[in-house]
């Protein structure tokens, strides 16, 4: 978590270790495993469904990826896994809001709200994937959605990512096509296939809509902000 000399890899929140901040910051496989099985809360589950080991020795690895998929398998009650997403969803409404119409990764039907609602379709049905695609395909499979409801769901997906993706070319602060230039605006339009900022915009809106109107049907009505 410090700065340095050539500036930081990736950001950790070492507060988030299961102990606290007077927790150890690494723990054994054993407590891990242990504390996986007793004390996890269904978010810190919903993580691990998109969990991967990124270093340390191929036996090490492979053990932890082995209970992963064993945790993950047992298929878990899947209205609790609902109910628990549905509350987190609530919460991070409340606390975020709906980003605006230009931000991709907040608001209900955007691509947090679909990796959140991807991870408990993975949890409910007992599936181990990594990906966003992995959790809606373990959705359709099992029934809790159905095939064109994903379809749906990675158009929407995907559309974000792209606007993300462009967005970080073109700037370092929220998208705002209106600060972009011409040149910006052509770039994003072309990326994105339309037109017009507007038919654009309206795009988006109706592809957040539709995806948040399915993740309501699943998980039910996340509640006014």
């Amino acid at each position: 978590s410090a700065p340095m000399a050539e500036g930081r890899l990736y950001e950790v929140d070492m507060r988030l270790r299961p102990s606290g901040n007077q927790g150890p910051v690494a723990t054994s496989l054993e407590s891990f495993r242990e504390y996986q099985k007793e004390s996890a809360w269904t978010w810190e589950h919903l993580a691990l469904t998109r969990a991967r080991v990124i270093a340390g020795a191929t036996e090490l690895s492979k053990n932890v990826e082995d209970f992963r998929q064993e945790l993950l398998s047992q298929s878990l009650d899947h209205d609790k896994v609902f109910q628990d997403t549905n509350e987190m969803r609530k919460k991070i409404a409340a606390a975020k809001g709906d980003g605006g119409p230009w931000d991709a990764k907040i608001g209900m039907g955007k691509m947090q709200d679909i990796e959140l609602f991807s991870q408990a379709l993975a949890l409910a049905s007992g599936e181990f994937g990594h990906s966003v695609d992995d959790g809606l395909g373990a959705g359709a499979a099992s029934g809790k959605i159905t095939s064109p409801q994903r379809d749906v769901i990675r158009c929407a997906y995907e559309s974000f990512w792209k606007i993300q993706t462009v967005t970080k070319l073109l700037s370092d602060k929220p998208l705002d096509p209106s600060a972009i230039g011409q040149g910006g605006r052509a770039f994003l339009l072309r990326e994105m296939s339309e037109e017009t900022i507007e038919g654009l915009e309206v795009s988006l809106l109706d592809k957040s809509r539709d995806a948040a109107d399915i993740i309501i049907s699943v998980l039910g009505d996340s509640g006014e902000v």
